[in-house]
C-alpha cells in the first residue's frame, strides 16, 4: 500500500474542530510530528465562518507551523472532499521540515483569491481558540443561503472578460 505524508496548519490539527476527519474509517492516517513548512505563505483567517487559508502566495507570511501525517490513498481522497481539490484548494507537494529532516509533504493551498487577502493579519501558527479570537464556525453551524467562496475567491468569468490593450 502507497502513504503519502500531508501538513496540516488549520482545522485538521489535533484539538481542532476537522481533526476527526482523520477517523479510521476515512481511511489510514499515523500522526508523524510536528512541521514547518519551508517556503514562507500567509496563513489568514477569513470569512464570516473565521476559516483558516493558507494563500499560494509564496514569500510572504511565515513559515507555517502545522502538523504532517502519513496517509493511504483512500484517506487523501476524502481529503481532498473535505478541501474540495482541486475546484477550490489546490494539494501541492512541498518541502516541509520535521525535526531536523525535509520531508516532501502534500499542503491544501488556495490559489484563486482575492488580492485584498495577503492585506489580512498572517500567523505562523492557528489555533481556533487563539489570541486572534476568531473562533472557527462548524459546517453544521453556517448559514445554507450563504456562500463563503465568494468573500474570497476572484470571480474567474469576469476576468476571462477583461481585454487587455
Amino acid at each position: 500500500m502507497s502513504y503519502s505524508k500531508i501538513f496540516v496548519y488549520g482545522t485538521l490539527k489535533k484539538g481542532e474542530p476537522n481533526h476527526h476527519w482523520f477517523r479510521l474509517e476515512n481511511g489510514f492516517s499515523r500522526f508523524v510530528g510536528n512541521g514547518t513548512t519551508i517556503k514562507k505563505y500567509p496563513l489568514v483567517i477569513a470569512t464570516e465562518y473565521n476559516i483558516p487559508f493558507l494563500i499560494d502566495s509564496p514569500g510572504q507570511g511565515y513559515q507555517v507551523l502545522g502538523e504532517v501525517y502519513e496517509v493511504d490513498e483512500k484517506m487523501l481522497a476524502n481529503l481532498d472532499i473535505l478541501e474540495d481539490h482541486p475546484k477550490f484548494y489546490v494539494r501541492r507537494l512541498e518541502d516541509v521540515k520535521i525535526n531536523d529532516d525535509i520531508n516532501q509533504c502534500w499542503i491544501y493551498f488556495l490559489p484563486k483569491f482575492k488580492k485584498e487577502m495577503l492585506n489580512k493579519e498572517m500567523f505562523e501558527w492557528y489555533s481556533s481558540k487563539g489570541p486572534h479570537n476568531l473562533v472557527y464556525c462548524e459546517r453544521y453551524n453556517r448559514n445554507p443561503n450563504y456562500n463563503h467562496k465568494d468573500e474570497i475567491l476572484v470571480n474567474l468569468e469576469i476576468l476571462s472578460t477583461v481585454v487587455f490593450i
